[in-house]
């Protein structure tokens, strides 16, 4: 379980400083990666196996924050770094070949690598502070297999905004969609003190109750899917506008951005229950406070366009705060996915054996997380990942990042 988004935080940047300018050598990285690895189960027989377990999940590894995009990809890396693995890893055969990673991560238990995850996320996230925590899912599309009538694997995700880490994933059901994922990625998180935002889908009593019950709050998208609440809280604001809010206490917000040729105006009007009257099984919704209407104008060089959305909250109305909280939310497209698909080919791979695509998947979040967390070279990720292909130096910088103070 992932523990420490409580509200008090011991995380400075002094801190920060410090821990990235203290040199490491490759044997402190090695051993303070390998012990979350601990119960991570070498799957292979004991009759033909030439290459240690870890040595092979340790290249792969240095391999996808480096770039790799596939078995190939992480071969090369292999081949291309041979003198500096075998410095701290066991290599008494040489690189592993291409097969070889395909045939472990294959067999591999997703459950224990995403153990090994969260045992090393728990090291960072301890001393982090209360986080917005946007909840999506993402589609893998190469991940299909006609031939053997697989359906391409959806993940849903769970995103710290501000500190811009992966927290962990669940893989949907073939048979299911993400509204019985999210319960199960929500078990998996220590939640208290923080805001969980998800889209229409996961907007579900069930879901509200289980966010509530675990001392976080959300705002969740409130969208046709749920007609008459939907129809009932736009008719409100349709109403308490034409009189101009005559008599109702709400919270309202104001941003203005400009940039790439486009300026934004978003409006956020937060109102509370209480001034709504009786909303549709208004009781169900667990802890629910606040109705949030956000206008968002945006003016392009040939065109303007308007969308209204709608939200429900746990959250006291404070239309600034929540306002931020829903812009947020986007960190997840923008910082995961849009990486992922951008720098990781992600939608274009074809890994879809067995428990290979989960496991690689959970590898390329793992390695934007690393990447993340070195902040001493200003540039793109994709440009930091190149760096750490090719540099060894900078990859050690790179996982120094991520060990604890305490564990220096």
């Amino acid at each position: 379980m992932i523990a420490g988004f409580g509200a008090s935080s011991s995380f400075t940047k002094k801190n920060k400083k410090s821990s990235s300018m203290e040199p490491i050598d490759c044997s402190t990285a090695y051993q303070h990666l390998t012990d979350h690895f601990e119960n991570l189960d070498d799957p292979r027989g004991k009759q033909g196996v030439l290459h240690p377990f870890i040595s092979i999940v340790m290249i792969a590894l240095l391999a996808t924050i480096g770039g790799a995009t596939g078995w190939e990809d992480i071969e090369t890396y292999g081949l291309s770094h041979f003198e500096w693995l075998s410095s701290f890893l066991k290599l008494p055969f040489g690189i592993p070949s291409t097969d070889t990673y395909r045939r472990l991560f294959e067999r591999i238990s997703p459950t224990e690598f995403e153990c090994s995850f969260n045992s090393w996320l728990s090291s960072l996230v301890k001393d982090l502070g209360a986080e917005v925590i946007p909840i999506d899912g993402k589609t893998l599309k190469g991940s299909y297999d006609r031939n053997q009538e697989q359906s391409a694997l959806h993940i849903v995700s769970a995103w710290a905004s501000e500190h811009r880490l992966f927290l962990g994933q669940v893989k949907v059901d073939d048979k299911s969609n993400e509204i019985t994922a999210i319960p199960a990625l929500l078990e998996l998180l220590d939640i208290s003190g923080c805001i969980i935002t998800i889209d229409a889908m996961g907007t579900q009593h069930e879901i509200a109750c289980r966010i509530h019950d675990k001392g976080a709050d959300y705002v969740l998208a409130l969208k046709a899917n749920h007609p008459t609440l939907f129809t009932q809280v736009k008719q409100w604001f349709e109403i308490a506008e034409t009189k101009k809010f005559d008599g109702i206490e709400y919270s309202y917000d104001v941003r203005v951005e400009s940039g790439h040729h486009r300026k934004e105006k978003r409006q956020v009007w937060a109102v509370s229950i209480d001034q709504m009257g009786n909303l549709y099984k208004q009781g169900q919704w667990s802890g629910l406070k606040t109705i949030v209407k956000v206008v968002r104008t945006r003016h392009l060089w040939n065109k303007t366009t308007q969308e209204v959305m709608f939200y429900i909250s746990s959250l006291p109305p404070d239309a600034q705060k929540i306002g931020k909280a829903i812009r947020q939310h986007w960190s997840i497209e923008n910082q995961l996915h849009w990486v992922l698909d951008v720098t990781f080919n992600e939608d274009n791979s074809r890994i879809r054996t067995k428990n290979a695509p989960l496991n690689f998947a959970l590898l390329k979040r793992w390695s934007i997380n690393f990447i993340n967390k070195e902040t001493s070279y200003k540039r793109s990720i994709r440009q930091k990942a190149k760096r750490a292909s090719m540099d060894e130096e900078y990859m050690l910088k790179v996982l120094k990042a991520s060990i604890p103070l305490h564990s220096s």
